[in-house]
C-alpha cells in the first residue's frame, strides 16, 4: 500500500524540486532558467521569506510540489493563505492527489488562522479546475495584469 504525504522541502530535495518546477513552468508555457530555479528555491530555504513549500510524495518517491504564503488581504484586516504553485507529476496523476494536496493544505492554513484559501489557474485548466471547483468556489474577481517588460 503506497502512503503519501506533504512534507517540507529539505536542501538535499533541489534536483527533484528543479524537475517538477521545470515542468510546472513547462505546463505554463512560461520560460524555466536556472537563474529563477535558484531564486524561488532561494525563498523556499529562507525562513524570513514568506514562500513556503512542500512536497508531494509517494512513500519515498517525491512526486509534486506546492508553495504557498501569507496574503494580506486589507478588506479583512488579516492575513488569507495564498497558493501559487501545485504540481503533480503528470504519471502520477489520477490517484486523488490532488484532493490530498487540497485537504493538508487546508489543516495548515486552519493551524495559521486563515479564514481562507485563495489561488489563481490558467481558464483552460480543465483537470484543475475540475478539482478546485470540488473544494472551493470560483469567485467574481478577475484579474488584469499589466506587462510592463
Amino acid at each position: 500500500m503506497t502512503i503519501y504525504t506533504l512534507r517540507e522541502i529539505a536542501s538535499d530535495d533541489f534536483a527533484r524540486w528543479r524537475d517538477l518546477f521545470a515542468q510546472y513552468c513547462t505546463f505554463y508555457e512560461t520560460d524555466f532558467s536556472e537563474e529563477k530555479a535558484e531564486t524561488v528555491w532561494g525563498w523556499l530555504q529562507d525562513p524570513a521569506h514568506p514562500e513556503e513549500g512542500r512536497l508531494l510524495c509517494a512513500d519515498d518517491e517525491v512526486i509534486g510540489l506546492l508553495h504557498f504564503r501569507p496574503q494580506p488581504l486589507t478588506l479583512i484586516g488579516g492575513d488569507v493563505g495564498f497558493v501559487d504553485d501545485l504540481f503533480i507529476d503528470p504519471e502520477a496523476r489520477g490517484r486523488g492527489l490532488g484532493a490530498f494536496v487540497a485537504e493538508q493544505l487546508t489543516d495548515i492554513a486552519r493551524d495559521r488562522g486563515w479564514p481562507s484559501l485563495q489561488w489563481l489557474t490558467a481558464d483552460d485548466n480543465y483537470r484543475g479546475r475540475t478539482l478546485y471547483d470540488r473544494f472551493a468556489k470560483r469567485t467574481m474577481w478577475i484579474t488584469y495584469e499589466l506587462d510592463l517588460d
